[in-house]
């Protein structure tokens, strides 16, 4: 019996898979909507939202769709979660109805019970990490820069201790770039994540030389699900650290932005910015279509049906 796979974090693929997954990922966006309907048919796939989800449940709902597959939509309300269901229990009973588990939640520790099922789990957030849109965000630097992303300098600006910040600090070593963490000293990872990455990261504290050289700029909202009621103070900490024109006027003249979404216009990035031309935000919006339905082809051993 093969062994079963979940991505869990980056780490949990080779740098020869992950560039296996990008590739499936980008032969499935060059297909005609509807071409590839076969490669999942037949299969569901449990989509479990315990956080308030946008493009991660539509994506996976209709990259699904697109693969044959049958999407199964859980929300904590209208399930036996939102009741204290144990999410072993929930996790069990999934893997007798479906061949995969995306999930989306808070703590680490309920991803990791929840990938005791014996199907393929899928991260889709935590609080302490987001590979699977790190992952998309990869496909699209390449895609737009139209080159391999090691060797190049990605910043990421604001607050680098959220959940965004630690998975590009978990792909720098894997993908081999550079990584920019630009923002105050008061929100960074912990110690031990950047000493794992090595000389493939530096840390930044003045808003000036964010972006020196840089070519990507990266940002991220500065309250996150369940900071709400931190909003102002953090407002505060993160003065003068808006990814706009002037920060970007240090940065590599080709230098595209990217933000996972939802943005804080005015906060975290300013309208210009995120609509301007070094924009790709849309772009990465609709990435995370074609690399989830590329992940879960792998994840169910379907590569190899892929031409």
């Amino acid at each position: 019996m093969t062994t079963k796979r979940d991505f869990l974090r980056l780490g949990d693929l080779s740098l020869a898979e992950a560039r296996q997954v990008l590739s499936l990922s980008e032969c499935l966006k060059r297909e005609p909507k509807g071409r590839r309907t076969q490669l999942l048919a037949g299969r569901a796939i449990a989509v479990v939202l315990e956080k308030a989800s946008t493009r991660t449940r539509v994506s996976f709902e209709v990259g699904c769709a697109q693969l044959g597959a049958h999407p199964v939509v859980l929300g904590v309300q209208g399930s036996q979660l939102g009741r204290g269901e144990p999410i072993r229990d929930t996790a069990r009973v999934l893997a007798r109805y479906c061949d995969a588990i995306v999930f989306r939640t808070s703590a680490t520790s309920r991803l990791l019970e929840m990938a005791e099922a014996p199907v393929p789990v899928v991260n889709a957030l935590t609080d302490d990490g987001h590979p699977i849109q790190v992952l998309c965000d990869i496909f699209t630097i390449e895609e737009q820069l139209t080159t391999s992303i090691a060797g190049k300098r990605v910043a990421f600006v604001g607050d680098c201790g959220c959940n965004m910040a630690r998975s590009w600090l978990e792909a720098a070593p894997i993908f081999g770039f550079h990584l920019v963490l630009a923002g105050p000293a008061s929100h960074a990872p912990p110690a031990h994540e950047i000493a794992a990455a090595g000389t493939h990261v530096s840390q930044v504290f003045d808003p000036e030389g964010a972006a020196v050289g840089c070519d990507v700029v990266n940002t991220d909202v500065w309250a996150s699900m369940g900071q709400e009621a931190e909003a102002a103070t953090r407002a505060r900490a993160f003065a003068g650290w808006t990814v706009d024109e002037e920060m970007l006027r240090v940065a590599d003249p080709h230098a595209i932005v990217l933000h996972c979404l939802p943005a804080h216009r005015g906060e975290e990035i300013d309208e210009a910015t995120l609509e301007g031309p070094r924009s790709r935000v849309w772009d990465q919006a609709e990435n995370r279509l074609h690399v989830q339905k590329g992940l879960l082809v792998w994840l169910l051993g379907k590569a190899g049906d892929v031409r």
